[in-house]
């Protein structure tokens, strides 16, 4: 069965998803989504996702980790609004913004965990004035765009301080 639906209870999901946004049972719908569905389990499988039951997910959200979860939440809407006014600083060239030197920095992460990168990388990529770029796993760097460039060292310590501890904390 696993082979010709791999994830039964995601395509069951989607199949609900698209027949809620359609507001139709019709047949035409009903077909539709389903080979959409079952369609999306074989994209999940050609990527290769981590597997990840119920224990796993029990363990990682346990109620010590919800304290973890909510700072790092918190964290990170400071750092966007931080961001966002820094940004319309350096974009409208206001008093009090700096230079603007745009860069890019590799920084050294010690986190391996598939989940605990995605975060980082959404993390980065929401935070105004960062993109993430690049990863090489082998040698577990990460390739930033920053639009205010400090100094690397700064950058390097601001993503591995206030970023990689707290999700290694809550991932691995």
């Amino acid at each position: 069965m696993r082979r010709l639906l791999p994830y039964p209870l995601l395509a069951a999901a989607l199949l609900l998803l698209w027949l809620l946004l359609q507001e139709s049972l019709s047949p035409a719908a009903f077909v539709l989504g389903t080979v959409l569905a079952v369609a999306c389990g074989f994209v999940f499988v050609a990527l290769r996702l981590p597997r990840s039951g119920a224990r796993t997910l029990a363990m990682r959200f346990a109620p010590g980790r919800l304290m973890a979860l909510a700072a790092l939440l918190r964290d990170v809407a400071v750092e966007v609004l931080r961001s966002n006014n820094a940004v319309a600083r350096i974009i409208l060239q206001l008093p009090g913004a700096r230079s603007g030197r745009s860069g890019f920095v590799v920084i050294p992460l010690d986190m391996r965990d598939p989940y605990g990168l995605a975060v980082l990388a959404c993390i980065l990529t929401a935070t105004p004035g960062t993109v993430w770029v690049d990863y090489n796993a082998a040698r577990g760097t990460m390739l930033l765009h920053v639009l205010d460039m400090i100094d690397e060292e700064q950058w390097v310590r601001i993503v591995k301080d206030k970023w990689e501890r707290q999700l290694m904390n809550l991932f691995e």
